[in-house]
């Protein structure tokens, strides 16, 4: 497994860092992954590599680069304080727009073959969602998006298979959010949402309290069959 950092042309003409991780067999589907508000952190770059080691092609985008790049943080009071202002200032239609860029650059890429799909956790996970309505994306993968529920008067334009994942006992997505996302979806032929009993929000985050390890295997085991069938 090969691992390093490139640059993507922006919308406005404009480059930004990702980071890209690449599988054993040197090819491979891409994943264009979807940071939280931590930044491309050590945990990011770990599940870049853990999905290459499943086999694809990973480009985890930098979107924090318009405020300040290369944010990589951990997750004491201070680091989340530093990531949610960073958040507050991102215009997140641009960063939609900057997804779009890096799914073209991973596509663009000699080892990636095949489909595209986004995968996301928290912040990334709203993105995600966002990215498969702008059609940038083959399918789309879902954790905990927080804010999801506000933004479902576009779910309409989701035309791709999409699949979420949600903690019950999240303290920042309430289930009547979860609610409102089945019923979105309920006429989608190709829409999941699973509800992870017991677990908060960040449950896949090995560098987190909240870490639950069968939860996240769980999850990371349906998010391979999601994409196995894309």
């Amino acid at each position: 497994m090969k691992s390093r950092w490139i640059d993507v042309r922006s919308a406005d003409n404009r480059d930004f860092g990702a980071f890209v991780a690449s599988p054993p067999t040197g090819a491979g589907p891409g994943i264009l992954l979807i940071q939280e508000i931590f930044g491309v952190n050590e945990h990011i770059r770990g599940v870049a590599q853990q999905y290459a080691l499943d086999g694809f092609t990973v480009l985890a985008p930098d979107l924090f680069w318009r405020t300040e790049p290369r944010v990589d943080i951990g997750y004491s009071q201070a680091d989340f304080a530093k990531g949610f202002g960073i958040m507050q200032k991102t215009d997140f239609t641009k960063a939609v727009q900057d997804l779009g860029a890096a799914a073209g650059a991973l596509r663009a890429l000699p080892e990636c073959k095949g489909k595209v799909a986004s995968l996301g956790y928290c912040m990334g996970g709203l993105l995600s969602y966002l990215t498969a309505v702008s059609g940038a994306v083959d399918g789309a993968v879902c954790y905990y998006g927080g804010g999801i529920g506000d933004h479902l008067g576009v779910a309409g334009k989701v035309r791709v298979p999409i699949l979420f994942h949600f903690a019950a006992k999240d303290q920042y997505i309430p289930l009547t959010a979860v609610e409102a996302v089945r019923k979105a979806f309920a006429a989608h032929r190709s829409a999941t949402v699973h509800l992870y009993p017991d677990v908060d929000h960040g449950f896949n985050c090995w560098g987190r309290p909240m870490y639950n390890q069968k939860a996240a295997v769980l999850a990371h085991g349906r998010s391979l069959e999601f994409l196995s069938t894309l």
